[in-house]
């Protein structure tokens, strides 16, 4: 099959990938739609030594034969163990043992088949497109903030980033009614979140005051400076992407201000399909380009491109 490979920092295009064949408990999924991660980028410029096809956020066809087969999926990227202290203490995305589509010891959904256990599937609404659909583990990831912190009405919450996870977690924090503010860099992307009603500011217009609840989603330095300064004593400042090599942090500053800083990373599936199916979170917009899965090297140069939101790679049609 046809796949994009990473080795050692290497990306390269292969037509000679063996077919993968499911172990028990796991099924044959044929990709149709694949999006270009930020994360997939990192891991080409070292953030994790991967090797194997990338790729996380698809939907695809069940090919397994049983209940699930011709089903249309989309799915949990972390397969566990189940056995252990993570696992059994109900931390099953912090498995001791996890692998993580397209990140971690799995291959991943730039190819025409991957492979997921059955018990990390999630079935796709017919209401919801397929595009709409390779949205469904970013805008998860988006909604864990929600899971780990109450957002109410009368918080006082900073978006920091107008990329593709940024425009994600805005949408969603905007759903809890709170003040919400977004700062970024590019005022395109920015005018998609001001049509929604959702005030935005370039981010080297922010603001003096400072909020209860800080996201911060650029994984850059000066990002996080400026989510640290915009954080009020006894808020949150929320980490929500990743950082490449060693962050210098004011940790003085954040014990004298008494400021909880709370890394956010995978989260749930079907929140973010209730999203997608009621049309409450609009992803259209944040699409961008779309390459055939044998261009994948010139999708994954496009997604480096300053200003451009999400790049879809097409591998096949129902």
């Amino acid at each position: 099959m046809l796949g994009i490979w990473l080795e050692k920092e290497h990306l390269s295009l292969r037509d000679d990938l063996p077919i993968p064949t499911p172990p028990k408990g796991e099924a044959l999924i044929r990709v149709l739609k694949a999006g270009v991660c930020a994360t997939d980028n990192a891991l080409a410029r070292g953030y994790y030594p991967y090797t194997g096809i990338l790729g996380h956020e698809f939907v695809g066809v069940v090919e397994s034969e049983g209940e699930w087969k011709g089903a249309r999926v989309c799915g949990e990227i972390n397969a566990v163990c189940g056995q252990c202290e993570q696992c059994l203490n109900g931390r099953r995305t912090h498995c001791d043992n996890r692998t993580t589509l397209g990140i971690i010891n799995r291959h991943g959904a730039f190819a025409d088949y991957l492979t997921l256990p059955f018990e990390n599937l999630r079935p796709v609404p017919e209401s919801i497109s397929d595009d709409e659909a390779t949205f469904t583990e970013p805008l998860a990831a988006a909604l864990e903030i929600q899971q780990q912190i109450q957002v109410k009405p009368t918080d006082r919450v900073i978006v920091i980033g107008d990329g593709r996870l940024g425009m994600l977690c805005a949408q969603t924090l905007a759903l809890t009614g709170c003040d919400l503010l977004v700062l970024g860099r590019y005022p395109a992307k920015l005018d998609l979140l001001a049509a929604r009603g959702i005030r935005t500011a370039l981010a080297d217009d922010a603001p003096r005051a400072r909020a209860d609840i800080v996201v911060e989603c650029t994984g850059k330095l000066p990002s996080f400076e400026l989510a640290q300064r915009l954080t009020r004593p006894r808020g949150t400042l929320v980490l929500k992407s990743s950082y490449v090599g060693r962050v210098p942090a004011d940790l003085a500053s954040a014990m004298v201000n008494e400021i909880t800083i709370l890394g956010s990373r995978c989260g749930p599936f079907a929140p973010a399909l209730d999203l997608l199916a009621r049309k409450w979170v609009d992803v259209q917009p944040l699409i961008h380009a779309r390459f055939p899965l044998n261009e994948g090297l010139a999708a994954m140069a496009k997604a480096q491109e300053k200003g451009i939101l999400k790049v879809l790679v097409e591998v096949s049609r129902l």
